[in-house]
């Protein structure tokens, strides 16, 4: 029987106490398991450090699955301890990526009876790590723009900062390159440049539709569609995905890549930090486990 420790976020967007004690009934079903309660991401390391044999069942979203994954980095167990992810969040854009269920309960049995999966991650140059996409321009704004509204409009907020967003922003002369490929020169104003280890965004924007979690590349997209009729159409077909054959829009893969230029706020897996004026990203391949429903 496995030894789980249920680490429950209690600021989740979705993590009201009747969900949360079905999801952990099930866990005790299947699995010797221990409830921890946390009101902030930064009593995690504290968790884990009262409960080193047991593997972590996170009860929260994208930004609390970031930074489980961070503070198992910082301990060095990355390798030896598999998580657990139960999507409580307004978001879950790594849930959706993987196939986990939205269904509390669904994802409370796929935890306790899945199996480990090996999977990528993004790491900085300034030590921090990225689970699931980090993104620059536009939508950083759309995240801005739509914090107050998240609230009232849950997931759909996304959608109407986004609309805020392109309404206000003019791009940014950005440098972008890839495996020491110049993407984007710094001399062409850049929209938005985004970097997917998963596939979407904001509650399930697929910024990098075709990017894989554990195939040891990271998807890197470009948008210089910073017209006004341009920047209205690459919302809409962000939104569907079909952004990237737009002529405007640049797609490549690699290992390492670095944005550079003028100041910019940065959005890594939902947590929008900076200003910086450059930031190097190096995939990392199947660098922690995470456990997914079977078959």
């Amino acid at each position: 029987m496995r030894r789980l420790l249920a680490i429950v976020n209690l600021s989740a967007g979705s993590a009201g106490e009747e969900v949360v004690s079905k999801v952990l009934a099930v866990l005790a079903e299947h699995a010797d398991t221990v409830e921890v309660r946390i009101d902030d991401p930064a009593e995690l390391p504290g968790a884990l450090a009262g409960h080193p044999r047991r593997d972590p069942v996170v009860l929260g979203g994208d930004g609390t699955l970031h930074s489980l994954v961070a503070a198992l980095a910082e301990r060095g167990e990355l390798g030896s301890r598999t998580v657990g992810l139960i999507p409580l969040g307004t978001g879950n854009d790594l849930a959706r990526g993987l196939g986990v269920p939205l269904d509390p309960v669904e994802a409370a049995r796929a935890a306790a009876l899945g199996e480990p999966r090996s999977l990528d991650l993004l790491r900085d140059d300034d030590g921090d790590i990225v689970v699931n996409a980090v993104h620059v321009g536009v939508g950083v704004e759309a995240v801005r723009a739509a914090k107050p509204l998240k609230p009232v409009l849950r997931r759909f907020a996304y959608l109407v900062g986004s609309v805020i967003a392109g309404v206000r922003t003019r791009g940014l002369p950005l440098r972008v390159e890839v495996d020491g490929r110049i993407v984007a020169d710094g001399r062409r104003r850049v929209l938005m440049a985004g970097i997917g280890n998963g596939r979407s965004i904001g509650g399930g924007t697929p910024l990098t539709p075709d990017a894989r979690l554990a195939d040891g590349l990271a998807d890197v997209v470009v948008s210089f569609a910073t017209g006004p009729l341009q920047r209205l159409l690459y919302g809409v077909l962000l939104r569907f995905g079909r952004h990237t054959g737009r002529p405007e829009v640049a797609t490549v893969r690699g290992t390492r890549i670095r944005i550079s230029g003028p100041e910019v706020h940065v959005n890594a897996d939902g947590e929008v930090t900076g200003p910086v004026t450059g930031r190097t990203w190096t995939v990392e391949a199947r660098a922690w486990r995470l456990t997914l429903p079977t078959g």
